[in-house]
């Protein structure tokens, strides 16, 4: 028997749950540290997939800092943390990235909110932006915008337990001149999308690079980049759509993938 709990409901008798399933808590990112000691909580008393350890890495978007190390191509990213400088750091940014537009978004975040494309010669909002981000606290990420997701949008590559199930295709979410998005997440514009083979060799080099098992689902979000590579943009370990309406049968992949695991618990 299935149950549908909200992740922050503290009635909820966790431990009497076999299985707890992360699968849409979006509004974490607005209460992180609740959301973790909540998550925490979940783990000391039932099997958490996926993983607490997972989760507190997949939730901070600097593990793109660690799949760079593995050398895994990802889009170029800068950190800045909130003790930093603004102005010093987003003239860094503009340095390193000779792009015409630049995305400044929380490196703790989901669904486009809070996240938004800049025009590469206006520092001035840029600085604005991020400067709102660390005055709150927040960690944040700048990368080059590329402009190949306009017209070729975004492949998502889902695997269940490491095995691949299907791709989608995401148009750009960022519109050029847009303020960022305050609603939880941004409209997306979802079709099927079979992967290109160098899609799935980027896709599977991610899920092979992270630092732990092998998850029980993961989305690899990819982004062509100037010359034409697929690059990382996101991994997904925690919350991610998985688009079952868009693949048929993979609902009853990512259910036998959960029994699967169930199985090996209780042997």
């Amino acid at each position: 028997m299935t149950h549908v709990v909200d992740w922050d409901d503290t009635s909820a008798d966790w431990a009497s749950f076999d299985l707890a399933l992360l699968r849409s808590p979006w509004d974490y990112t607005q209460r992180y540290a609740e959301f973790l000691r909540h998550a925490e909580r979940i783990a000391s008393v039932t099997r958490l997939e996926n993983p607490l350890h997972v989760v507190r890495w997949n939730t901070d978007k600097r593990y793109l800092l660690d799949l760079d190390r593995a050398r895994v191509p990802i889009i170029p990213s800068k950190v800045i943390d909130p003790q930093e400088d603004a102005a010093r750091a987003v003239a860094e940014a503009r340095a390193e990235y000779d792009a015409a537009e630049l995305v400044v978004k929380p490196t703790v975040g989901a669904g486009s909110r809070d996240a938004q494309r800049h025009e590469h010669a206006n520092s001035q909002a840029m600085e604005a932006h991020v400067a709102r981000l660390l005055s709150a606290g927040r960690s944040v990420l700048i990368q080059p915008y590329l402009p190949s997701v306009d017209q070729h949008g975004e492949t998502a590559v889902i695997f269940f337990a490491g095995r691949f199930s299907h791709g989608i295709r995401k148009g750009a979410l960022l519109p050029p001149g847009a303020d960022s998005s305050q609603e939880l997440f941004a409209k997306e514009q979802i079709e099927p999308r079979v992967p290109a083979a160098d899609e799935m060799r980027v896709a599977e080099q991610a899920l092979a690079a992270i630092p732990f098992e092998t998850p029980l689902y993961a989305r690899i979000d990819l982004i062509r980049g100037s010359s034409a590579e697929p690059r990382v943009l996101e991994v997904e370990l925690t919350e991610p759509s998985l688009f079952f309406a868009h693949a048929p049968g993979s609902a009853a992949r990512f259910a036998d993938a959960v029994l699967t695991l169930r199985s090996r618990l209780f042997q």
